[in-house]
């Protein structure tokens, strides 16, 4: 058995792959969200036209699990801690897995620092790398990273959390892992702003590789290791988030460019994420100028063409 907390389109697209192999349990908070994929054997609110396979139980029942179990924790970061605050009992001696991506606001921390915080007895873990809820749920091959300092405990989720499908590469790097995931959202805004005040694909092409730059110097100085950030979790997650529109972060860059109004209800973790990143980077002294950007961006100081001219306009150097 498998647990999967938190029913949004990632958490319920796992469960839809792991459901081939293994039961899975889906918790949602909300009654009338399980009543409906009772019903209908789908998630119509996340993933609409995906069938959810017999083996996986939706429900709304906190579950009892034993120790060593496989939790997956498909919650937004800024949420994560006073989730676990308010489940830390049951998820005691249990592997939990973080499937969110973000810096939390005020701490700095990454989601297994903020695991390792709330639920020491837990082995904790992180899942992420370029992937898009509907891929996983209709079974298109993705490519993820399984990030857990414990080698053999991250070797034992690898072969539990890999399908047809899905295929798991595990690393050691947590710290590196975390901030590939978080920072990509930020530079994903920047390009989603770029191309929607119509400045062009070379503008997004700078925008990336310069934040690929950024984002590498951040996760060297605060030690992680740079195969990492070259690999899914970094280069790769960058990637997809930075040119597709079924990226929150990208879509919500494309509403600050066009100056539109974006959906409040939507979750962007890249969002938040900025400005905690910016106050670490801030803390520790390093440059880091499309993140500045992205935050004066979101808080209405800023227009992009005015952030365009910001970055272009900063002293030559080598690259």
């Amino acid at each position: 058995m498998i647990y999967v907390f938190g029913s949004g389109a990632f958490g319920t697209a796992m469960a839809i792959s792991l459901a081939g192999k293994v039961s899975v349990t889906l918790w949602s908070r909300s009654v009338k969200q399980v009543l409906e994929m009772q019903k209908t054997r789908e998630n119509r609110q996340r993933l609409p036209g995906v069938t959810l396979p017999s083996a996986l139980m939706p429900t709304e029942d906190f579950p009892e699990m034993s120790s060593n179990a496989i939790c997956l924790l498909a919650v937004p970061t800024q949420k994560l801690r006073g989730f676990l605050a308010e489940h830390a009992d049951a998820f005691a001696n249990c592997q939990l897995v973080a499937c969110c991506k973000g810096i939390e606001h005020g701490t700095g921390f990454g989601p297994t620092q903020i695991i390792a915080e709330l639920v020491p007895s837990a082995v904790p873990s992180m899942l992420t790398g370029p992937s898009f809820a509907q891929d996983i749920a209709r079974g298109l091959p993705t490519a993820l990273t399984l990030a857990c300092a414990d080698s053999d405990a991250g070797e034992e989720l690898q072969i539990a959390l890999t399908t047809p499908n899905l295929r798991i590469y595990r690393t050691t790097d947590t710290i590196g892992a975390e901030l590939g995931g978080a920072l990509k959202n930020v530079v994903a805004i920047a390009c989603g702003a770029a191309i929607g005040a119509g400045l062009g694909e070379s503008a997004r092409a700078a925008l990336m590789t310069r934040g690929f730059s950024e984002m590498s110097r951040m996760a060297a100085t605060l030690g992680a290791d740079a195969d990492t950030l070259a690999g899914l979790s970094g280069f790769g997650d960058l990637t997809l988030t930075c040119t597709s529109d079924q990226s929150r972060n990208y879509r919500f860059g494309l509403s600050l460019g066009r100056n539109d109004e974006f959906d409040p209800n939507v979750t962007v973790e890249g969002a938040t994420t900025a400005s905690a990143v910016l106050d670490r980077a801030e803390e520790i002294q390093i440059d880091m100028p499309i993140t500045k950007v992205v935050v004066a961006l979101i808080d209405g100081k800023l227009r992009v063409e005015q952030a365009m001219d910001m970055l272009l306009s900063r002293p030559l150097k080598e690259e």
